[in-house]
């Protein structure tokens, strides 16, 4: 390990500070609004097959515009990419808020906002992960993705899913949808006070589009811990996500008979583990094998979403929903750092929109999955078989020759900051 750090240090820097402070406060709004999503889908329907179509619905666009989203996050200013994801996503949460609190709503209004609310998301995510390295030093790459995955937990995970179950309970979920698209003003506010960034010229005037996109599936071709961890991850996502997604709240509605305060907890216990593992990468650093560490970590995860399908009681959910978390999280910070420092910035953008796209390509299919494998196998059979053959997958992949080569040879130096873009305004 690193000699020990804090959390604390992105946060000296003015940019990232802004652009985290709307980033928190949006996030606990989400936080919420997937307490209420489950909960008023669950209500109008009955099935988990219904709460699968809406999660299609919303990946879907995600997955189909991510690589546009990554191109225009590299061509176009980052902060108007951004601010504009995030006016479609609260737009279409005040149209659902709107709607619920009117007692208009219906399950297809839910199908075509959530399609609204996963477009916008395709492009903020590149747009946002190829920002990081542009706000904070090198040295410091650590602690912003682990204060990513201490703060992204902790507001999506712990505080926003309490809240949200809070306020389904006491007001309804229309309020909830309505809270959620204000913290998204909030956000947009946010990035757009801070300072435009000045990329250097890549040639993006005369090449196209697709030389962009074929630039990118170049790059991550000619590296084997790119490819393989990207195929790998979407091969464990197809088959754990859509599972862990929709029988988990089906479970505690339905099996533990519980309310939506009980789901909310469950998922509080997830945001406390993710904490955990942000805490602890974050004072530490990276391990010597950054690599292996990240793909043991995510084999475990992978175990802990079959824990789902043996668990009886509610802690036993919260404890698995924890340690999922936990390892998970540790993982991504590995992951995220990893990939800020090995790949060139004028890149970043693109690889970042293919590592959304190829890990969850496939997470249409595995939510359309949900329904005829629950109805085949019982929801708690296929939480098991799906948890235990994504943690084959994953374990698998770390003995693919090259996949291991960047720990052998250290993350190497990161391409120059100073040539690639300046600060301006």
């Amino acid at each position: 390990m690193a000699a020990p750090t804090s959390l604390r240090d992105p946060l000296r820097h003015r940019d990232f500070r802004i652009l985290w402070t709307g980033l928190t406060i949006s996030l606990v709004g989400d936080g919420i609004m997937l307490v209420a999503l489950a909960w008023q889908v669950l209500a109008l329907s009955g099935t988990p097959t219904t709460l699968a179509i809406v999660g299609l619905a919303m990946s879907l666009p995600y997955a189909l515009l991510a690589l546009p989203g990554g191109v225009a996050s590299d061509r176009l200013d980052r902060r108007r990419v951004m601010i504009g994801a995030d006016v479609v996503r609260a737009g279409a949460l005040v149209i659902l808020g709107a709607l619920s609190l009117t007692g208009r709503v219906h399950v297809w209004h839910f199908v075509v906002l959530a399609a609204a609310y996963g477009a916008g998301s395709a492009f903020f995510s590149p747009a946002f992960d190829a920002t990081i390295p542009d706000l904070v030093p090198d040295e410091t790459l650590p602690q912003a993705n682990a204060l990513d995955q201490f703060i992204r937990p902790f507001a999506l995970r712990l505080a926003g899913p309490m809240l949200g179950g809070i306020l389904v309970a006491a007001v309804g979920a229309g309020w909830a949808f309505s809270i959620d698209a204000a913290t998204f003003v909030v956000s947009i506010a946010c990035v757009a006070r801070m300072r435009p960034v000045r990329r250097a010229d890549a040639g993006w005037e005369t090449a196209s589009v697709l030389a962009d996109i074929r630039e990118c599936y170049s790059f991550v071709r000619a590296h084997a811990w790119l490819w393989v961890t990207l195929l790998s991850s979407s091969i464990a996502c197809l088959l754990f996500l859509g599972p862990s997604e929709v029988l988990l709240p089906f479970l505690v509605r339905h099996d533990l008979h519980a309310g939506a305060g009980t789901l909310g907890a469950v998922l509080a216990f997830g945001g406390l583990g993710a904490v955990g593992a942000a805490v602890i990468v974050g004072r530490h650093g990276l391990p010597r094998r950054f690599v292996t560490f990240m793909y043991a970590a995510w084999t475990g995860s992978t175990v802990a979403v079959a824990a789902y399908g043996v668990a009886h009681l509610t802690w036993q959910l919260m404890v698995a929903c924890c340690v999922f978390n936990l390892l998970e999280s540790a993982g991504l910070i590995v992951w995220a750092t990893t990939k800020q420092r090995l790949v060139p910035r004028s890149l970043l953008g693109r690889v970042s929109s293919l590592d959304w796209f190829v890990a969850t390509g496939l997470t249409p299919l595995s939510f359309a999955l949900v329904g005829p494998g629950a109805a085949v196998l019982g929801a708690r059979t296929m939480l098991v078989v799906t948890g235990l053959l994504a943690s084959a997958v994953t374990g698998a992949a770390l003995f693919v020759p090259g996949v291991r080569a960047p720990e052998r040879a250290g993350t190497g130096p990161a391409p120059p900051r100073e040539e690639l873009f300046t600060l301006t305004g």
